[in-house]
């Protein structure tokens, strides 16, 4: 699969600095041993006790619902007028060892560097092992130095699959910000022109969509934005208008182009709309592959249509129509912070998060929030960062599509930037990451070996294609950042298996000879 060969691999043209090999990414508080049952981490894949420490810094909040009054000035502008956050939180770098280097969790220095022939030495019979088809691409990297220490064709561009979303999350928090949250809001249409205010007859409410992917309307929403709240949010504010009864009206104009996805209809991804309610799924799960309802914004309008009759507000059936510019405000609700749907997006590696973030960050740099628009939002934000992108492609956020091409070069470089202490908003791209043998889709792998609590990384699975790419903590307590990309697999679990394989070497050998 992976050809061998000794040709010099070039650093990246601009030097990678030093890095602090934070507790928030280092994973080593699990290999002190005191890891639970359950391990540390929470169910949206952030470490619980830096989850403490960021409340008692006031970095994280929950989603918010208001009453507005007066006349909104559009959604972008809407979000954009709230105050806005400080980026969420992460526990501080740790102290320098006595060569200047960043020491290791809980103040342990870190050992030296792992050579490229104890690399070699130990990761080449893996690669060549036939579960991992006919073509990679791999590389393993120092996160401290920036440092390349191994390669395998490590630029050459293959089908990366999930592994992807670290694209999609590294563009949209470099984009957006950590901080940043969605609005999705109602609004009455203005009288027709020439009516008389007691001619007006029943108003028009429309539900605005602002691209919110975890907007819920579940009992319990959580930390993720409610539209039972904003259901009540806008009966209390009708009412007090005087008003009774609307015409509800739905507004998803906010994302354009196609909204399914070039895959097809699938039950792991949704039509791509501004306006969606759980994701568009037909039952009750959260995550995971579901049956998707056709139309998710008319879907989530009937579903607030329903919502508002039980406050006693009649409102029909609803029909979509785009809100005028000066329509008047009723309520909103505001998203949790992008932090916090990325985590999310990674831990699960969720598709409707990701095609969203895509639009989303297509939006925010001025593009078309479409499948075309995200792709290149997430290039530009990466040629932006330095990233090499030799012969990368990006076709959609998610990873689902077979025209995505990323190289393992490009994948540890996007590791190192989310761990860089001089761009903390990255650091969800970290946190985010599935803990091999606890969370996310590596609750259920590499659970028993070198790589449990000690690996963080982000799966990819396609026909044929497996990858993973994440970090690990080494024998001697360096933070390497890894991706391991396989085309032409005969099959899922053996791949994964040698993958696992790879991961836990990564973490278990010192390497230095």
């Amino acid at each position: 699969m992976f050809a061998r060969g000794a040709r010099t691999v070039a650093r990246w043209s601009d030097p990678v600095g030093r890095y602090t090999v934070c507790a928030a990414v280092s994973g080593a508080l699990l290999a002190a041993g005191v890891v639970t049952a359950a391990g540390p981490w929470d169910s949206s894949g952030q470490r619980t006790a830096e989850r403490v420490h960021a409340v008692a810094l006031g970095g994280e909040h929950p989603a918010s619902v208001s009453v507005d009054a007066g006349p909104t000035r559009g959604a972008a502008a809407e979000d954009e007028s709230a105050a806005r956050l400080d980026a969420v939180a992460v526990l501080a770098g740790l102290g320098e060892t006595p060569d200047g280097e960043k020491a290791g969790h809980a103040g342990a220095a870190a050992g030296a560097l792992p050579t490229r022939a104890g690399l070699e030495r130990v990761l080449g019979p893996l690669l060549d092992d036939p579960a991992l088809g006919s073509r990679g691409s791999a590389a393993v990297v120092d996160v401290a130095t920036g440092r390349t220490l191994f390669e395998r064709g490590g630029d050459t561009a293959l089908l990366p699959a999930s592994t992807t979303k670290i694209a999609t999350a590294v563009a949209a928090l470099s984009a957006m910000g950590p901080d940043h949250r969605f609005t999705t809001r109602t609004v009455l249409q203005p009288p027709a022109a020439g009516k008389a205010k007691k001619d007006e007859g029943v108003r028009e409410l429309v539900l605005v969509g602002g691209g919110d992917p975890t907007l819920t309307a579940r009992e319990k929403p959580g930390k993720w934005a409610g539209l039972r709240e904003l259901a009540s949010a806008t009966a209390t504010a009708l009412r007090q208008r005087g008003v009774e009864e609307v015409a509800l009206r739905y507004d998803g104009s906010l994302f354009t182009g196609p909204q399914v996805h070039p895959i097809g209809v699938n039950p792991n991804i949704s039509p791509v709309t501004a306006l969606t309610v759980d994701e568009g799924r037909a039952d009750d799960s959260d995550h995971g592959p579901a049956p998707r309802v056709a139309d998710p914004a008319a879907h989530a309008a009937e579903v607030f249509a329903g919502l508002l009759e039980k406050k006693g507000i009649r409102a029909g059936a609803p029909a979509p129509a785009k809100a005028a510019r000066k329509a008047e405000a009723v309520a909103r609700v505001r998203s949790a912070p992008l932090a916090a749907q990325v985590e999310r997006m990674m831990t699960n590696s969720d598709n409707d998060i990701a095609e969203t973030l895509a639009r989303q960050t297509a939006l925010a740099t001025g593009g078309e929030g479409s499948f075309a628009g995200g792709g290149a939002a997430i290039r530009g934000e990466l040629e932006r960062l330095g990233v090499p992108l030799k012969d990368v492609r990006f076709a959609d956020g998610s990873g689902l599509g077979r025209e995505d091409r990323l190289s393992a070069r490009a994948l540890t470089r996007l590791l190192t930037l989310a761990a860089d202490p001089r761009r903390p908003q990255l650091r969800p791209v970290l946190t985010g990451m599935p803990v091999a043998g606890f969370s996310g889709t590596l609750s259920g792998r590499a659970g028993d070996g070198a790589a449990a609590g000690l690996v963080r990384a982000k799966t990819g699975t396609l026909t044929g294609v497996n990858t993973l790419a994440g970090t690990a903590v080494d024998a001697e307590g360096r933070l390497l950042a890894f991706a391991f990309l396989a085309e032409g697999t005969p099959a899922k679990e053996p791949a994964e298996s040698a993958l696992d394989r790879l991961a836990a070497t990564v973490a278990s050998c010192g390497c230095r000879t």
